[in-house]
């Protein structure tokens, strides 16, 4: 581009002279020309004015600014403290109080996190809404005083509440009683447990092999790209204790490259302790008064001692002999249906819901961390939720280990109903590579191997992961594994077209993932991942390789969910306008579908996911605001919806894989 840039980092003024087909090539959306605007003049922080560098902006300004993106972090505890602050305030009075109007109605009376100063929430409670209760003409309305529409109820509260059948919509809740267990550390698993010993992969074993990963590390080497003999073998005598797990891809004399697993070992996680007869006695007397008759039963169930060594019902021989063979098993056909990837923060519930109601077949929980699980974390459990109208639907876990795995995958099974498991082994966040987790597991395939086969051999339902082409950028290394994945148990493999290293930039590499389909033996369906923006996307992959089963579709539904109904009815949709129902998830929507570029207004089709947009003007007022990347014009578009936002209110996107490049990424 010859023109000058921008003082404000926009596109330069040259590319509106450009012609659409220059325009693409230099990944910009090609918007026609008449709806072209200059990009928005923004000040940087070197621009600012020296009142508003020493914070002594006029008031004009500051009025002017209804809010501003939060730049620096507050820390996990003081975030907690301000929660629990802001529950304790008028503003979140009790649900049963309000259900009931009763202050004596809550059962944890002092303990609640909520307020139960019913005066003052009914004395700062906003105007009621014009309009009528939506559930007037259902059944009775579950928020009671607190809602909008309270005016508006045909009956009392009293009467609301009294044998009220709650219509079951949403499964996957964890029982109060199984997460006492998880906190005590008293859950068994003996069906895990079992084929942890027979494969030779116990807790204890674990334990030893992550101090080994640690001590000898460095003399640990494996020819790269492929496996040695040992690894090779697939006799019951591997075990943990194998040092040469660890792979290093890295060049030996800069040693840049290197995936430090060290932090692998902080990876805490609940582990079953011996049981002490003498300490059982002494407090005896005081479980029985704070343990309730529910819990027992179900601890007594759970937490019967298992020794496996001499209880001939829990022998792995014994345990071989129950269990499913591998064609016994139930197999899901993900063969031309559409996949909705699990999609973390935004990928919830209610998401997934607009998605199945556009179109989309199978659907898939966010990912949850395995020991999170374990420990009874209510927030992971919700990420396990289903909602009836999920028809073929799956959870998402991730972990380290081999133990932790299997338990988790033993603790889902036996308290969810879903369809199917998916282990992450392609996620490239820090925190989750950083222990061992995630795509971290591409660096070390016998320890991947462990994973894959304990957990298939621990459960019926069927078991998939999802991988990327490989940790570091040219190094791809599924191809060489694609064959054992079947072996060790999986049902399905997902490849994602990228490298870790390479995060969400650049193109996925889908010829690479036709290699890896073509490769790939019968019984085990591999399905693509990256970039599907379109039917045009949709078609082109599944007819170029009949291999693949089906595609996963992620950052483009997130952008525009509809895409599901585009593939159904092979056209492009021209939407205008989206609304949604919540302030912070339309702000985290908005956040990528500012990226969506109107059909119309496109002088080719269709739309590609590298495309990055000019400033442009909206065939109406709200398209255009629609368009901007500014968090400040986001939070303008949900004022129009929900109202002025509270004094103070910031926001900033969660995560960044709606980026185009981060310096990291090279």
């Amino acid at each position: 581009m010859d023109g000058g840039t921008s003082t404000d980092g926009g596109e330069p003024k040259a590319s509106a002279h450009l012609k659409p087909e220059e325009l693409v090539a230099k990944a910009i959306a090609p918007v026609k020309r008449e709806y072209l605007r200059p990009p928005p003049l923004r000040p940087c922080s070197s621009s600012l004015p020296s009142d508003e560098k020493d914070g002594t902006a006029s008031n004009n300004d500051k009025s002017s600014s209804t809010a501003v993106v939060v730049k620096e972090k507050k820390s996990k505890r003081q975030l907690k403290r301000e929660r629990q602050q802001e529950q304790k305030s008028v503003l979140n009075i009790c649900p049963e109080i309000a259900k009931t109007g009763n202050v004596n109605a809550c059962c944890y009376d002092g303990k609640c996190r909520f307020s139960h100063d019913l005066e003052a929430f009914l004395a700062q409670k906003p105007a009621d809404i014009q309009g009528d209760c939506p559930f007037n003409s259902k059944e009775s309305c579950p928020y009671g005083m607190a809602c909008r529409f309270s005016g508006t109820h045909k009956t009392s509260i009293a009467t609301e509440t009294s044998n009220v059948q709650k219509k079951i919509s949403e499964m996957n809740g964890l029982n109060k009683d199984v997460q006492k267990l998880l906190w005590k550390n008293k859950m068994s698993f003996p069906r895990a447990d079992a084929e942890l010993k027979r494969l030779g992969l116990s807790v204890k074993d674990n334990a030893k092999a992550r101090k080994v990963d640690v001590d000898q590390e460095e003399g640990s080497r494996v020819i790269p790209n492929g496996l040695d003999a040992q690894q090779k073998d697939d006799n019951s005598k591997m075990t943990c204790d194998c040092v040469n797990e660890v792979e290093d891809f890295a060049d030996s004399s800069t040693g840049k490259d290197s995936v430090d697993d060290t932090s692998a070992i902080d990876d805490t996680r609940p582990l079953k302790k011996a049981r002490n007869t003498v300490d059982e006695k002494s407090c005896s007397s005081q479980m029985d008064n704070g343990i309730t008759p529910p819990e027992r039963e179900l601890e007594a169930a759970r937490t019967e001692p298992l020794d496996i060594t001499t209880d001939p019902s829990c022998s792995p021989e014994f345990v071989s002999s129950l269990k499913l063979n591998a064609r016994e098993k139930k197999i899901i056909d993900f063969r031309g249906k559409l996949y909705l990837a699990p999609l973390t923060t935004v990928g919830n519930l209610p998401f997934r819901r607009v998605c199945k109601f556009l179109g989309a077949d199978i659907t898939c929980g966010e990912m949850a961390m395995c020991t999170n699980l374990l420990q009874g974390q209510a927030s992971e459990w919700a990420l396990l939720r289903r909602h009836s109208s999920e028809d073929l639907f799956g959870v998402q876990i991730c972990g380290s280990y081999p133990d932790t795995v299997a338990r988790t995958v033993d603790l889902v099974e036996s308290e969810c109903t879903v369809d199917f498991i998916d282990i992450n082994m392609g996620c490239p966040i820090d925190i989750v590579v950083n222990r061992g987790a995630g795509s971290s597991l591409l660096t070390k395939p016998l320890r991947m191997k462990n994973v894959i086969h304990s957990a298939s051999c621990t459960v019926d339902k069927p078991l998939t992961i999802k991988v990327r082409t490989g940790y570091f950028e040219g190094r791809n290394r599924i191809d060489s594994l694609i064959a054992d994945i079947s072996n060790w148990g999986a049902s399905a493999v997902t490849i994602h077209g990228r490298s870790r290293q390479q995060r969400y930039s650049k193109l996925a590499d889908w010829d690479y993932i036709y290699q890896c389909a073509k490769k790939a033996p019968d019984v085990l369906q591999v399905l693509g991942n990256g970039d599907i923006f379109s039917y045009t996307d949709w078609n082109n992959h599944i007819s170029e390789c009949p291999e693949l089963s089906t595609c996963m579709i992620a950052r483009g539904a997130l952008i525009k969910p509809w895409i599901f109904t585009e593939i159904k009815e092979q056209r492009h949709w021209d939407i205008t306008s989206g609304v949604e129902t919540t302030r912070h998830f339309l702000l985290e929507w908005l956040s990528y579908t500012y990226r969506y570029v109107p059909v119309g207004i496109l002088d080719v089709i269709p739309q590609r996911l590298n495309w990055r947009p000019p400033c442009y003007f909206g065939r109406d007022d709200l398209e255009t605001l629609m368009a901007s990347d500014s968090a400040a014009d986001w939070i303008r578009l949900s004022e129009m919806l929900l109202g002025k936002v509270p004094s103070g209110f910031t926001f900033a996107p969660k995560h960044k894989s709606n980026a185009y490049d981060r310096a990291e990424n090279g």
